[in-house]
């Protein structure tokens, strides 16, 4: 048999700075979370994590939050119509509720939103998109109602 090539080692990756040139993706990471989700929903989250779940809300709030949702690339608006559409498209509803609520603090307007939803339906299938527009419709319903 011909003679096997050598077996290369792979280097470890060097450390990668965070967006914006921050240390720590994290860091940068639970600031655009609560930014965007609220402090209240960020405090409640991380508040139910435990031994088994603490390492995925790290990981959640390093890589989503801090690797991709704090990149330059698009503003937050942006980011909550592609959020929202991939919610809606996945069949993850609870995700599109708090969505939905990031997407108005990140300053979509309802009407927006329906927009977003409109274009899911197209091209998501229009189940998806029946579901997602129940959740948001609620959801829009509760953050706009005046409270009396």
């Amino acid at each position: 048999p011909p003679p096997a090539a050598p077996v290369g080692e792979i280097a470890p990756a060097a450390p990668r700075q965070a967006a914006h040139g921050a240390a720590d993706a994290y860091d940068a990471g639970i600031k655009v979370r609560r930014d965007v989700l609220g402090d209240a929903h960020v405090d409640r989250v991380l508040a139910e994590a435990d031994d088994f779940s603490a390492d995925y809300q790290e990981f959640v709030t390093r890589y989503a939050w801090g690797g991709v949702w704090d990149r330059p690339g698009l503003d937050r608006r942006t980011r909550s119509c592609v959020t929202l559409t991939a919610l809606a498209a996945g069949g993850h509803l609870e995700e599109l509720a708090s969505h939905t609520r990031a997407a108005l603090r990140n300053g979509l307007t309802p009407d927006e939103i329906k927009e977003v939803l409109l274009q899911t339906a197209v091209y998501c299938g229009i189940p998806a998109a029946g579901s997602a527009f129940r959740v948001a419709q609620q959801v829009v319903q509760e953050e706009t109602t005046p409270q009396e």
